[in-house]
């Protein structure tokens, strides 16, 4: 029994320490000038998910360039070509746009941090209204989306209510190094939410920098945006 209660106390460590560690400002991210990641699509490179970073005064902006394509026997199925750019101020996020064609169809965001409210302003393909600004954009280079409760997606505006859990302590081999990464599940808590909307992946974190390494989820084929370059 007391064995059993040194394993639990020691998880619960792990896990405050882990999470502690998390609440991420972008003050983490001001030396960066870029993060690249290859996306794979059933262990075939499909595309590739960018990032590049600008500071000036108490402004923080990042840019983003999503480009991939699945192709079988030479016939296109599914494609996505998206810019965006998330401008911060004093670790606020005060503004946000997208412009996405996914299979040829337009999608686009443009969200304004309104100070008088204290609520973003979503003008979305899919969603046009508030959101509380305690809300984080779905992309990943910021670690914050593992701590946050919800998400505003980077191609339509809509907001999603998640969980995050830590899994356990891991060692990836990413670009030929080995890593010591924290493991997460973030998964959707809405139950009405349709199969292809949901929210569900595993994500792996190198507390050390402060990067999310690794993304993985299944849909129509195990897919995953895995740490390329940094700089």
């Amino acid at each position: 029994m007391k064995i059993k209660f040194h394993y639990i106390v020691l998880a619960l460590i792990i896990s405050i320490c882990t999470f502690s560690n998390l609440y991420s400002h972008t003050g983490h991210y001001k030396n960066l000038k870029l993060i690249e990641m290859d996306i794979y699509r059933n262990g075939e490179i499909i595309g590739y998910s960018n990032y590049f970073f600008n500071s000036y005064g108490d402004i923080f902006e990042v840019s983003n360039e999503t480009q991939f394509e699945v192709k079988i026997a030479g016939i296109k199925l599914f494609s996505v070509k998206s810019i965006s750019k998330e401008k911060y101020k004093n670790d606020q996020l005060i503004e946000f746009n997208s412009e996405t064609m996914q299979n040829d169809k337009r999608k686009f965001v443009n969200l304004v941090y309104d100070k008088s409210s204290g609520f973003f302003i979503i003008d979305g393909s899919s969603y046009k209204g508030n959101a509380n600004k305690e809300n984080i954009v779905g992309n990943w280079w910021n670690h914050k989306i593992l701590t946050s409760d919800s998400q505003i997606s980077p191609l339509s505006g809509s907001v999603k209510q998640q969980e995050v859990n830590f899994i356990s302590k891991e060692t990836l081999t990413i670009n030929g190094n080995d890593i010591l990464v924290d493991h997460f599940k973030l998964k959707s808590t809405d139950d009405n939410l349709e199969a292809d909307k949901r929210l569900d992946f595993n994500i792996w974190y190198d507390s050390k920098n402060n990067i999310i390494v690794k993304v993985e989820y299944n849909r129509l084929g195990k897919w995953e945006y895995i740490l390329k370059k940094i700089e």
